[in-house]
């Protein structure tokens, strides 16, 4: 038997997680959702207000819903260790997001502007999800995963010097790039663990 047809029947660690559905869920949603904020708010493109909501719920529905099944279908089989460490990181979701929704809260309030939580949902949720990449990708050893949140964390983080609307720009091509091309490297990824 030559090594390609070895190398074609071995499969990847049923342990590891896929994630090239979630980060094509998730590129849906900074492209389009970002994207079309970008368009609407700055009036280039004259669309209904529910549409880029739409479009971003859309894609962050499907990414978390293909998220999470691979995370559980990779978890069948791990030992209890790896179990235990993926279930602290996925309550970090929960942490993450009641924490930033409580911050965005307390500086709309305090400061009285309004526009805030415009700015600050969109630019404050790619940081938390880039950090709790970060530790998925330490707790999962995924230097991919890893890199994509630290490559999030700053961007979305550096967006906020950018004045709105061109922070959903920012987002869109920056954030929505990095997650097409995770999705790329992830076959990558996955074919190197194969072999």
């Amino acid at each position: 038997m030559n090594a390609t047809a070895i190398r074609t029947t071995i499969a990847v660690p049923a342990t590891e997680v896929d994630n090239r559905a979630a980060y094509l869920g998730f590129a849906f949603a900074y492209v389009f959702g970002h994207g079309s904020s970008l368009l609407s708010r700055s009036g280039a493109v004259l669309m209904p207000g529910w549409l880029p909501v739409a479009l971003l719920g859309t894609g962050l529905a499907a990414g978390t819903v293909f998220a999470t099944l691979s995370s559980l279908r990779a978890q069948r089989g791990a030992p209890e260790a790896r179990r235990r460490a993926e279930r602290l990181v996925g309550t970090a979701w929960i942490t993450g997001f009641a924490a930033l929704a409580l911050a965005i809260t307390g500086l709309s309030t305090v400061f009285e502007h309004p526009e805030l939580p415009t700015v600050l949902w969109p630019a404050g949720s790619s940081i938390v999800v880039g950090l709790i990449y970060i530790a998925e990708g330490a707790v999962r050893r995924n230097a991919l995963h890893y890199n994509l949140g630290t490559w999030l964390a700053l961007v979305a983080s550096a967006s906020l010097f950018v004045p709105a609307p061109g922070l959903f720009g920012v987002l869109a091509v920056l954030g929505g790039s990095a997650y097409l091309l995770a999705a790329f490297l992830e076959r990558r990824r996955l074919a190197a663990l194969a072999s």
